[in-house]
């Protein structure tokens, strides 16, 4: 029998396994004041450090954009339309069968739950930045999870969805394969694996 190459599997969640870009855009009324929105968005996030309220700097990202703040309400009214990746469901569940699996994202953890049940499962440890104070890319997010799985950091996968999640993992001594899926430019340092689908992560794992 071959050796495991992994002991546990950590994913981003609302990048990596579901395709919130396409919520933004519908609550936003185009894709192009969709991205500028998220992307103004992420740019808060890894900046606060921090944990101040998730919904508050989408509210903030939208008027940074000239845009209403209260789509920001609309966009948590309706959390529960993240649609998964086509594949997602699927993939997460061989995975599951093989290693723990957890999340660790960006948002409350109310949210952060809802969008979880979105993606399949089960996931042994959800982990979000409200749960434990500080946004990622810092390092207090990784380690939580790492730490809820019991897991040395070298032999879990962690399966970045934004950019800021590469150099994140990694510093947290995580590899990194990071799904790419609409293109995203890198930010620094590269991943062990890059790919624009889930699907090779039943070869690695």
């Amino acid at each position: 029998m071959t050796e495991k190459r992994y002991d546990a599997v950590v994913f981003d969640l609302l990048t990596a396994l579901l395709d919130s870009w396409s919520l933004w855009n519908a609550v936003a009324g185009s894709q192009g004041a969709g991205l500028r929105w998220r992307r103004r968005y992420l740019q808060l996030t890894y900046q606060a450090g921090i944990y101040s309220p998730y919904e508050g700097l989408v509210a903030r990202a939208a008027r940074d954009c000239g845009m209403d703040v209260d789509l920001a309400g609309e966009l948590v009214r309706r959390w529960d339309e993240l649609p998964p990746w086509p594949e997602t469901y699927a993939v997460v569940a061989a995975l599951a069968r093989r290693v723990p699996l957890g999340i660790v994202t960006n948002c409350s953890q109310r949210l952060g739950l809802l969008a979880a049940g979105r993606a399949g499962g089960p996931f042994a440890a959800v982990v979000t930045a409200e749960s434990v104070g500080y946004y990622k890319p810092r390092p207090e997010t990784y380690r939580a999870v790492l730490d809820a799985l019991n897991a040395d950091p070298a032999r879990v996968l962690f399966v970045a969805g934004s950019a800021a999640d590469v150099p994140g993992a990694r510093g947290a001594g995580m590899p990194v394969y990071w799904h790419n899926r609409i293109g995203l430019k890198p930010l620094e340092g590269a991943a062990d694996f890059t790919e624009t689908s889930l699907h090779r992560l039943l070869e690695l794992v």
